[in-house]
């Protein structure tokens, strides 16, 4: 008789003490932004896969691309302001 210990062990990974932290969601939810703006830029980019990109196509991915970076740089400079002691710049 063979025992179930694997069903067992993938059963209990998600168990409720498996939950994120508040710090957890609280990272994810700082990085949102970027994470929405990195998925028009993948939309953007997937309507350009079985035909050649036109002109409108081509300004939405350079408009998506700017956003994405605009949000990471956001992210990162919200990031060094918060890790700063005193204000010192």
């Amino acid at each position: 008789m063979s025992h179930i210990v694997t069903v067992q062990d993938a059963v209990t990974a998600f168990a409720d003490f498996m939950e994120p932290t508040d710090a957890e969601l609280d990272a994810i939810e700082r990085e949102m932004p970027v994470i929405l703006a990195d998925v028009d830029l993948l939309d953007a980019h997937i309507v350009t896969l079985d035909r050649m990109p036109t002109e409108v196509d081509e300004r939405r991915i350079r408009r998506a691309r700017r956003q994405a970076l605009a949000a990471r740089v956001a992210l990162v400079n919200r990031a060094a302001g918060m890790s700063v002691p005193g204000g010192a710049a």
